[in-house]
């Protein structure tokens, strides 16, 4: 039997009970609770034919380790995505749009990553498997479903997984503030990787010096930098809008 995963708060349980509610073992909420929306949420997954179980705030941390569960903890099997790159590139449906992230260590920045990535209708977020956050449940639960629906792809050496997306026929771009080039002046419309580095640090050397091109993105206001997130959103719906200009 897989191992099991934890999910917790109303979002994130209700987006795997709606996406695949077969992979949920069971879900534990919090019986003092008798407001409506959790009323409603325990309908929807005695719908879904998930077994669910009442538990103290003791038993849901226990589950959880946070107390923001909200008074819903799920344990759950993993979703069948791609496990790997190589795994990415052949079951790839159209031109590639890759989030690639460079240096993020803060769960809540890779949760809002993977949220926009999914917005954007992207293929997977990758990352260095050091010097990066690993999918955690503070993760999955800012990323509101995300975690389900788009593979977080972790690589031993991110200047040579850039390369291999290369070699696939995949444009990859990076950003950074002191480039030449603005995102709106960049040619996105094709398979591409969209590199994005840590809020203050950005890519590292190594990481820019792979890219195909580097872009900046036009701050009009003080601020010398946007969240990794913001920055991730602006940039791959900035693709998504060349791409549909091409088509029409």
């Amino acid at each position: 039997m897989s191992r099991l995963k934890v999910l917790y708060g109303f979002h994130a349980v209700t987006a795997r009970l709606r996406h695949d509610a077969s992979t949920i073992e069971d879900i534990y909420y919090d019986q003092s609770r008798r407001d409506r929306r959790m009323n409603e949420f325990l309908h929807v997954a005695k719908e879904a034919g998930v077994r669910v179980i009442a538990a103290d705030e003791t038993r849901l941390w226990g589950l959880a380790h946070t107390e923001r569960h909200q008074g819903v903890v799920a344990r759950a099997t993993d979703l069948p995505l791609a496990q790997n790159l190589a795994e990415l590139l052949d079951g790839l449906n159209g031109p590639a749009l890759l989030l690639v992230l460079d240096g993020v260590t803060d769960p809540h920045n890779l949760g809002a990553c993977l949220r926009v990535a999914d917005a954007a209708g992207a293929h997977a977020v990758i990352a260095p498997r050091d010097r990066a956050v690993g999918l955690n449940a503070t993760a999955a639960k800012v990323a509101s479903g995300a975690a389900d629906t788009v593979p977080y792809i972790t690589v031993t050496n991110l200047a040579r997984a850039l390369r291999e997306l290369k070699d696939a026929g995949v444009w990859v771009v990076g950003t950074a503030g002191d480039a030449p080039t603005s995102l709106y002046q960049a040619k996105l419309d094709g398979p591409v990787a969209l590199v994005v580095g840590a809020e203050g640090e950005g890519m590292r050397r190594l990481t820019r010096d792979t890219c195909d091109e580097v872009m900046h993105i036009p701050m009009a206001g003080s601020v010398e930098s946007l969240n990794v997130s913001v920055a991730s959103g602006v940039c791959l719906f900035e693709a998504v809008r060349q791409r549909g200009a091409a088509r029409a």
